[in-house]
């Protein structure tokens, strides 16, 4: 632990002591000389109790602060906002960023929306009422309503003079936006530019205008790619007839790619990864659905093997290669559905078509197939001293694993065409999936050379 770190974690045990005794000078003095994402932390390891002292504490506008730093989906949001006086708690949400609290918001049901709005000061509440309209993961939805807009008829002297007068509301003021009369955006500066020209120039004269915006409307992992792409600190968002709306800051797009990337686990592992319920039933009753579907899948393969059982019982070594069959085709096929997922995210290599990376797997698929179905060949065949059954095998490992690379890219492609997440094409499917198909083949080439056997 690092000496700042020390210093921290002595704060906040003193801010502990301070609020139990209610000491509220010395708690607010250290309180307030922490950073906000430590403050955050620190309020999220409270009590319930604890928490109430702190609403006495601090005002509505010192809270917001905190809040400003705490996730969105954070499970206890709303049972935090409930626990406060409902003014506090409007107060407080009226001065939080913009898109920080519309994100908190969305959360609440739309009466309890409205409770809050009506407590706010209008123009507050009509700024919050306007982007909760926007759909969950959109640009619209994430955006901030709080940024520097400029018009391009100004000189610079006056633009400065207007920047100094928005930037007290402004969540960033990295990127200064250039509109028209229409609020339509037609040129950026940056506070460098502003700073650096004469004060007669014309800011229509400097101002870039090789605009990057994204529409209102756009996915919110489109927005998330394009501030990489450009390497943007906010992005410019504009509506229909390409007035400026908002902007997105990186901040936010941290927040977007760490929710997608979770997304994305979640949907290979087949299981929701942020679930914190510590009761057991509901745990259970989010994992159900995909182990009961899985349950029925792999019934599938069990019939299909009780369909050779006759084969089995006549030929028994048979049976000891199942789990090595399919268990390499389940992590071939895993493996395959990982890059699938992961290239279908990006979108971003326009010349590599889809069926080009099909092609790719499978012949990736052919190549793995074929080097492990030689080795197990030798090694069964000299174990077993059956070059047949190690024929067999081999055979058998290189179509399992050819077919598996096959599906595994195949099917996220085909949930993405089809409008789901490709994510949703989980390692547990593509694996119960590999099984069967494993299985099948397996047999098949076993009867095939059943006599030799």
């Amino acid at each position: 632990m690092n000496d700042n770190s020390e210093k921290i974690e002595d704060k906040l045990q003193f801010l502990r002591e301070y609020l139990i005794a209610g000491d509220i000078n010395n708690f607010r003095r250290y309180f307030l000389s922490l950073h906000t994402y430590d403050q955050g932390q620190f309020y999220l390891s409270l009590a319930n109790e604890e928490r109430k002292k702190i609403y006495a504490f601090l005002s509505p506008e010192e809270m917001a602060d905190l809040f400003d730093t705490i996730e969105e989906d954070e499970e206890f949001i709303e049972d935090y906002l409930q626990e406060m006086n409902i003014q506090y708690a409007a107060d407080m949400l009226s001065e939080m960023y913009t898109d920080n609290a519309v994100d908190i918001l969305n959360q609440l049901e739309q009466e309890q929306q409205k409770e809050y709005l009506d407590l706010m000061p209008l123009d507050e509440a009509e700024e919050i009422s306007d982007l909760l309209v926007y759909e969950d993961n959109t640009a619209g939805s994430i955006m901030t309503t709080e940024f520097v807009s400029i018009a391009a008829g100004l000189t610079i002297k006056e633009a400065l003079l207007e920047v100094k007068r928005q930037s007290e509301e402004a969540e960033t003021i990295y990127y200064l936006y250039v509109v028209n009369s229409k609020k339509q955006l037609v040129g950026v500066l940056s506070l460098r530019d502003l700073i650096t020209r004469k004060d007669d120039e014309l800011v229509e004269n400097v101002m870039g205008t090789r605009l990057i915006s994204v529409h209102v409307t756009d996915d919110q992992e489109e927005v998330a790619h394009t501030i990489r792409d450009y390497d943007l600190l906010a992005v410019p968002v504009i509506d229909l007839v390409d007035r400026l709306v908002g902007i997105i800051t990186v901040d936010d797009i941290i927040d977007v790619i760490d929710e997608e990337a979770r997304s994305d686990y979640s949907g290979l592992a087949g299981v929701d990864v942020d679930e914190r319920s510590e009761n057991p039933f509901v745990v259970a009753s989010k994992r159900l659905p995909w182990l009961v579907t899985l349950l029925f899948l792999g019934m599938g393969t069990s019939t299909l093997i009780s369909n050779y059982e006759n084969m089995v019982s006549e030929v028994s070594i048979l049976a000891v290669f199942i789990s090595l069959i399919t268990g390499t085709a389940g992590n071939a096929g895993t493996q395959s559905l990982a890059v699938a997922v992961r290239r279908l995210a990006e979108k971003e290599d326009k010349s590599r078509t889809i069926g080009r990376m099909i092609l790719g797997e499978l012949s990736s698929g052919l190549i793995t197939g074929l080097v492990t179905g030689i080795t197990v060949f030798l090694l069964v065949g000299i174990w077993q001293s059956n070059m047949v059954l190690g024929l067999v095998i081999g055979v058998a490992m290189l179509f399992a694993i050819t077919i598996a690379n096959l599906a595994g890219s195949f099917i996220p492609v085909l949930m993405d065409k089809l409008g789901f997440d490709p994510a949703v094409a989980s390692g547990p499917f593509i694996t119960t999936l590999s099984d069967l198909t494993s299985v099948f083949i397996y047999f098949n080439i076993a009867a095939y050379f059943l006599t030799a056997l």
